[in-house]
C-alpha cells in the first residue's frame, strides 16, 4: 500500500501523515525531512547553493538514516542527529534551491522508491503523487490559506523556543510556494487523480477521518 500526501509548506501534511500512518498501522516517510537533511548537509559542507555539479559528488559521502528514539522518529546524517537542525530558518530558506537540483531529486527518488518496496507507507512531500509514485494506491493533496499556514509555522517555531514574525514567515511561505510551483523539474502541483482537502478550518482528526474513509474505499 502506497499513500501519497502532497501540498505546500505548513498545510498540515506532516501532522496528518503521521496520524494517518498510525491509524493504518503502516510506516510514515517524511520526504520533506529528507530534502531538508540534504540541504543541511550542503550548508554544513560549504557547497554553493547554485553548485549543482557539486551536489552529485557530495551526496555520495552523505549517509542518511531514519531511526526511532523514545518512540519518536529522528533523522541522522553521517552519525549526527539533525532532527531539530533541519527545521532551522536557514535550512528552510535554502531547501527550495537545493530541491531544484536534478542530481538531488534523482538520488532521493531512488531512496524513496526503494523504501516503498520494503513496506507499506504514507509518503508526504510535494511531488510524490505526480512524480515519485504516479501509480500510488491513494493520493491526497492538502492546502490551506497562506495566513493560516504562517500562523501554524510560527506556533511550531515558538514551541521550539525560536522567535518569529508572522508577516516575515508569510512572505517566506509565499516565496517558497512560487519557487516550488514554478521550478522546471518536478514542480509542486495537485496530481489529477488526487483527493484535494482544504485544511484551513478543519481539525487534524477531521482531516484524518476524511482520509481514512477514502482509503477504506480502496482497501475495504
Amino acid at each position: 500500500m502506497i499513500i501519497t500526501i502532497d501540498g505546500p509548506a505548513a498545510s498540515g501534511k506532516s501532522t496528518v501523515a503521521k496520524s494517518l500512518a498510525k491509524a493504518l498501522g503502516i510506516m510514515y516517510f517524511d520526504t520533506g525531512a529528507l530534502y531538508r537533511a540534504v540541504t543541511w548537509f550542503v550548508l554544513e559542507s560549504g557547497i554553493a547553493l547554485d553548485g549543482d555539479p557539486c551536489f552529485s559528488s557530495a551526496l555520495g559521502s552523505m549517509d542518511f538514516r531514519m531511526e526511532m528514539k523514545n518512540e519518536e522518529k529522528v533523522y541522522v546524517v553521517n552519525g549526527v542527529d539533525v532532527t531539530e537542525a533541519i527545521r532551522h530558518p536557514s535550512v528552510t530558506r535554502a531547501v527550495s534551491q537545493v530541491a531544484k537540483s536534478p542530481a538531488v531529486r534523482e538520488h532521493l527518488r531512488i531512496i524513496q522508491q526503494d523504501f516503498a518496496k520494503r513496506c507499506d507507507a504514507v509518503f508526504e512531500g510535494r511531488d510524490l503523487g505526480s512524480v515519485v509514485f504516479p501509480h500510488a494506491d491513494v493520493k491526497f493533496f492538502l492546502f490551506a490559506s497562506p495566513q493560516e499556514r504562517a500562523r501554524r509555522r510560527c506556533l511550531e517555531l515558538r514551541q521550539k523556543g525560536q522567535d518569529c514574525e508572522e508577516e516575515r514567515v508569510l512572505e517566506e511561505l509565499k516565496r517558497r510556494d512560487l519557487q516550488d510551483s514554478t521550478r522546471q523539474l518536478a514542480p509542486l502541483k495537485q496530481p489529477k487523480d488526487a483527493i484535494c482537502i482544504d485544511t484551513t478550518a478543519n481539525s487534524i482528526q477531521g482531516v484524518v477521518d476524511e482520509m481514512l474513509a477514502c482509503v477504506k474505499k480502496v482497501f475495504p
